[in-house]
């Protein structure tokens, strides 16, 4: 028999605010503590209704105190001045969380422009403007747009600031980041190590931006199956931040979620629940039963069942998270996207393939509409619908599902990613089960030399 393709859309755990603070350090406005006394009570009032709302989880009253905010600055200061592109990089930001990539970008910009207008192309300010930037191209697959971004604001920093200050461990380390979400970890993790002895002898060894150096190392460590090499470094991380912030503090839940994510990598259930668990309760106690922090800490526990195969209970978990995800972040979400796939992923390990599909199709929906047509997390979804067409022998359908699939990951990630590869497999699949093994070959050929030369990346 056969061999079922390979599903891409494979669970995976969240962390979403955890993706944030990896990547968030780089928020750095470098002129707004020397600006906040000129502003009005009003101005500071708004921001601070903003921030409030913001973690609470309550995004849309967020962002509609940010809007009013810049609103105002700009009256305040004029829309030269660098106190009005702050207000529009934190609306900016908001808008960045929510996956609005698209109405977050021209805020970025402008903000952007006015800060190299008023402080100069060398000022640090705009280093942390072109960190905004390339954060949102990073999140929508647009890699090579970027990097120049990233490395224009390092050297920014490196010759205003010198070589060892904080700053310029925060670009390092998203620069790092880059380079981990495309697998290249040769490249990333001296980057990272750099960061991470910038921030050790700044701040000292128990400082909370050194947790997140170790977190950031041990992610590189475990993508490439390095698992001894990652528990210390995550279990480092977590005793910095329960001495900095108490044990029972949410931002304790995760580097809690990570050290259990090392442990599910291992098959060490037993090690990884207890671990979720606790997460979830510190969540659950501190920002209340409908956050989406709450909603995340579900959908990692659910993963954990659903890899265990106690489908009931993972269901309900991916349920749950879904419903939270949907009252507070609303439908259109790209966490939404990713609660549907876990759903739709859970479907297929059951051959519930009638159940599945509209999961999938609707996760695709969202994706398209926010990252537009050509990002590598559509062509997961594209793969996902195509696999479930593979499984039931309806190959017409699944072929150029995969091969749109094949397309937008070769320009997203280049020819050589494994990515690439597991879709060459299911395609190599999709031909031998029909008969036709001469087009099948050259197929798997390719993915074998891939495989090869990225070995332990996948």
């Amino acid at each position: 028999m056969t061999k079922r393709p390979q599903i891409v859309t494979r669970m995976v755990n969240r962390n979403r605010r955890q993706r944030r603070l990896v990547l968030a350090l780089a928020f750095l406005f470098w002129f707004a503590p020397e600006s906040a006394h000129a502003q009005s009570a009003e101005l500071r009032e708004l921001t601070s209704q903003s921030t409030a709302f913001r973690q609470r989880g309550a995004h849309a009253e967020a962002i509609a105190f940010a809007e009013r905010a810049a609103a105002l600055a700009e009256k305040e200061f004029g829309g030269g001045d660098p106190r009005f592109a702050t207000a529009l990089n934190d609306l900016a930001e908001l808008r960045h969380a929510q996956g609005q990539y698209s109405a977050a970008e021209p805020l970025y910009r402008r903000a952007l422009a006015i800060q190299e207008k008023a402080l100069g192309a060398e000022h640090p300010g705009v280093a942390a403007s072109l960190n905004n930037l390339a954060l949102l191209h990073g999140a929508q697959g647009q890699y090579a747009a970027a990097e120049p971004l990233l490395r224009r604001a390092l050297a920014i920093q490196e010759k205003a600031l010198g070589q060892e200050h904080p700053d310029v461990a925060t670009s390092l380390n998203n620069l790092a980041e880059l380079h981990r979400v495309q697998r290249q970890y040769t490249t990333a993790e001296p980057l990272q190590r750099r960061a991470l002895a910038i921030r050790e002898k700044v701040h000292g060894a128990d400082h909370l931006d050194v947790a997140n150096s170790l977190n950031n190392l041990a992610v590189i460590h475990r993508a490439q199956a390095q698992y001894g090499a990652a528990e210390p470094l995550y279990l480092r991380s977590l005793a910095i931040v329960e001495k900095a912030l108490g044990a029972e503090h949410p931002i304790v839940a995760h580097p809690l979620h990570n050290l259990a994510s090392l442990y599910q990598a291992q098959a060490k259930y037993a090690a990884a629940e207890p671990l979720y668990r606790r997460a979830l309760a510190i969540r659950e106690k501190a920002l209340g039963p409908h956050h989406p922090d709450v909603a995340t800490s579900l959908n990692n526990l659910a993963v954990l069942h659903h890899l265990q195969k106690q489908y009931a209970s993972a269901d309900s978990l991916y349920r749950r998270s879904l419903a939270i995800g949907e009252n507070v972040l609303g439908p259109d979400h790209l966490d939404i996207a990713a609660s549907l796939t876990s759903l739709g992923v859970l479907n297929y390990d059951q051959q519930q393939y009638a159940a599945a599909e509209p999961l999938f199709r609707r996760a695709l929906a969202i994706r398209e509409k926010a990252l537009g047509p050509e990002h590598p997390v559509v062509a997961t979804s594209l793969t996902g619908i195509a696999v479930l067409h593979h499984a039931q022998q309806q190959y017409a359908t699944a072929e150029p599902l995969y091969r749109r699939a094949l397309a937008i990951q070769e320009r997203a990630l280049g020819p050589e990613h494994p990515d690439v590869a597991t879709l060459l497999e299911n395609l190599a699949k999709l031909y031998e089960a029909q008969g036709q093994r001469t087009t099948a070959e050259p197929l798997s050929r390719r993915a074998r030399s891939i495989r090869e030369k990225t070995s332990g990346a996948r």
